[in-house]
């Protein structure tokens, strides 16, 4: 079993940043990739980005490349989630999500990979 708990979501204006957390419990910590994913009002939900277990493997989707960044802590149980210039349709519930399974980079972009979800954080940027 895993827990998840984002946290740092807020309002923002375009242009501005917020750092996300997701703090994680049971399982050890490092067994495991993370991904965030966004699900915005009346919309599927949409892979954001996935770091593997070690924090070396990284791959973005192509709206938030050079713009978002995911990062890990393996010693304080967190993934964090830097979004800078951000932008009106960024806006959305932000999800972090365990994955057991060990995939080939570029794989796990769906949400069916993943095995245990946090409870989401709410990110709005006005315009």
């Amino acid at each position: 079993q895993v827990q998840l708990v984002e946290s740092g979501g807020g309002i923002v204006q375009a242009g501005g940043s917020l750092r996300l957390s997701c703090a994680a419990s049971g399982r050890t910590f490092g067994s495991y990739a993370v991904g965030w994913f966004r699900q915005a009002t009346g919309k599927e939900r949409e892979f954001v980005l996935r770091i593997g277990r070690s924090g070396f493997s990284t791959y973005y989707a192509d709206s938030v490349k050079g713009r978002f960044t995911i990062s890990r802590d393996n010693a304080k149980n967190t993934v964090y989630l830097q979004m800078n210039n951000l932008k009106p349709e960024d806006t959305a519930v932000y999800y972090c999500a365990a994955d057991l399974n060990v995939r080939a980079w570029g794989r796990g972009t769906e949400p069916k990979m993943y095995d245990f979800w946090g409870q989401g954080t709410q990110v709005t940027v006005s315009s």
